[in-house]
């Protein structure tokens, strides 16, 4: 298979771009860590999945604003695995509104702590395996936004403060990882389409057909990232920015 052996692993993966990530990349043939808050959450990705790709997908509960299970969630992978060839940090707290002070300050901090923070100790605590690999990348879905960097969707302050910290973290670890051959990119698309991700509603489809008003497809993106995972070790793609169609 495409990607046999490749060991993956992905947050926030019991819906939408972290579950079709997911899916995706074990009927590639990779073997598929996943988190979600709970378990259950992950787990229900996985048995979602038609075929012996299901086997190749494992399932944790991680809560990306907890440290502890952070550790927790990078200790249960290694005992599975000496290495991971890439991290796909999807997970990250929504949180809606408009007026800052619509959220308390537990809703608000929980937010940042999960997105920037999560994202870091990720990072942080799954760096030894990746430099187990022999071609290891981290990938960041850090932000819908349009050319101007305004939000498209009513999501509060606390969210983009986080998303802007996740993106200043993934731009300086791209300069400081880069020389000992870990690749960092970083995905900045506009609202896309979030219908449900099953790998199998993907084949035949063709983006270049779509309407002109139609949103960017989850196909698309887990394309872009499966491009970027394929170059050659000496190519280095920092982000790929998306405009609305």
């Amino acid at each position: 298979m495409k990607f046999e052996n490749l060991r993956v692993v992905v947050t926030g993966a019991s819906r939408s771009f972290g579950r079709a990530l997911a899916v995706g990349f074990a009927h590639l043939g990779a073997e598929v860590y996943v988190s979600a808050r709970t378990v259950e959450a992950a787990e229900r990705t996985r048995t979602e999945v038609v075929g012996s790709a299901r086997d190749r997908i494992h399932a944790f509960g991680c809560d990306l604003s907890r440290p502890a299970e952070i550790r927790e969630f990078a200790a249960r992978v290694g005992e599975r695995t000496d290495r991971i060839d890439l991290l796909v940090n999807n997970g990250a707290r929504w949180l809606d509104g408009m007026d800052l002070e619509s959220a308390s300050d537990a809703e608000i901090v929980e937010t940042i702590e999960s997105t920037a923070g999560g994202t870091v100790l990720m990072v942080k605590h799954f760096l030894p395996l990746l430099r187990g690999s022999l071609r290891p990348d981290i990938v960041n879905m850090v932000a819908v936004r349009d050319a101007e960097g305004a939000s498209a969707s009513a999501a509060h302050e606390a969210f983009w403060a986080a998303k802007s910290a996740q993106a200043g973290f993934a731009d300086i670890l791209s300069r400081r990882l880069r020389p000992s051959g870990v690749r960092v990119f970083s995905l900045f698309p506009p609202d896309f389409s979030t219908s449900d991700p099953r790998f199998a509603e993907w084949d035949g489809a063709n983006p270049d057909g779509m309407a002109p008003d139609e949103k960017l497809t989850t196909q698309a993106l887990f394309e872009c990232i499966v491009y970027a995972v394929e170059q050659p070790r000496d190519c280095f793609i920092r982000s790929f920015h998306f405009e609305p169609r």
